[in-house]
């Protein structure tokens, strides 16, 4: 079927509490692995790149691929810009087909993030827009950024003056693998959910624990966003691959093996969301 607008699958989601996985891909093998996982487990499911990956092969490409995939399954698949970095790269995925965007201001001032967002908003129109309020910790393609927790209270204002979609949380999660267990903010969750009504987002979900995902789903987390751990299986499997053979020169020998590892994990953080059989 053809690429979908999340916004009605987010709304299902808050409903009947379950959250959307969302996949941040890299390449063809890594979005045909996301699509294949959703059609196998019957869910829907949202495919993902950065700004950082659009450096590297531009929204254009990434459209056409992931609409064709989409185009072949039987689930809903949704196309998100992920921690896009300005107007202008917002702008450019919605004019190639992304149906779903982030802008990420929340390094800057409450004040700054808060007009760049509704500046997104409005350029937007009907496409649905996420934004963050705190920080994320950890690392984002080139950008770092240390933790700084969302306050209930601010998050209210942010999503009432902006006119989001959906809200990523800071409760402690960060970018890339964890040093340490996370240690997130349950309470603090609850009260943002308390306050806010637009779908709520988790970021930096690899390597926290499966028990600590479901907690945050039962407390209205609706889309949860899965990256670093899809990068370390893809590369783990063709590393395997290519020192079983060596002298193997076809990529498609070992991208096969990345694809097969990504859609394995995929389809087990399907089922960790409750996403399964939900399409």
């Amino acid at each position: 079927m053809p690429l979908v607008s999340p916004g009605e699958w987010l709304r299902k989601a808050q409903r009947l509490g379950f959250a959307l996985g969302a996949f941040n891909v890299e390449n063809m093998e890594m979005a045909q692995a996301v699509v294949a996982a959703a059609n196998a487990l019957h869910a829907p499911v949202m495919v993902q790149t950065t700004s950082g990956t659009l450096g590297f092969a531009p929204p254009e490409v990434f459209a056409g691929l992931v609409s064709r995939l989409a185009q072949a399954a039987a689930v809903p698949v949704a196309l998100h810009l992920d921690h896009g970095n300005g107007l202008d790269l917002a702008r450019r995925a919605i004019a190639a087909g992304y149906t779903s965007v982030m802008i990420d201001g929340s390094t800057l001032p409450y004040e700054e993030n808060a007009a760049l967002t509704r500046s997104v908003v409005r350029i937007a129109g009907d496409v649905p827009v996420e934004a963050e309020l705190g920080t994320v910790g950890g690392k984002e393609d080139a950008h770092s950024a240390e933790v700084r927790y969302t306050d209930p209270d601010q998050a209210a204002d942010f999503a009432r003056r902006t006119g989001i979609s959906s809200f990523a949380v800071a409760i402690g999660t960060a970018h890339g693998f964890y040093k340490g267990e996370p240690k997130l903010d349950l309470d603090r969750l609850a009260a943002i959910r308390a306050r806010v009504s637009v779908p709520l987002v988790l970021h930096g979900t690899s390597g926290v624990p499966e028990d600590q995902v479901r907690a945050c789903i039962a407390r209205g987390i609706c889309k949860v966003n899965y990256a670093t751990e899809l990068r370390a299986a893809f590369t783990g499997a063709v590393r395997e691959a290519l020192a079983e053979k060596p002298d193997a020169i076809d990529p498609k020998h070992y991208l096969k093996a990345g694809r097969a590892a990504v859609q394995a994990l995929v389809e087990h953080r399907i089922r960790l969301c409750g996403a399964e059989g939900r399409a």
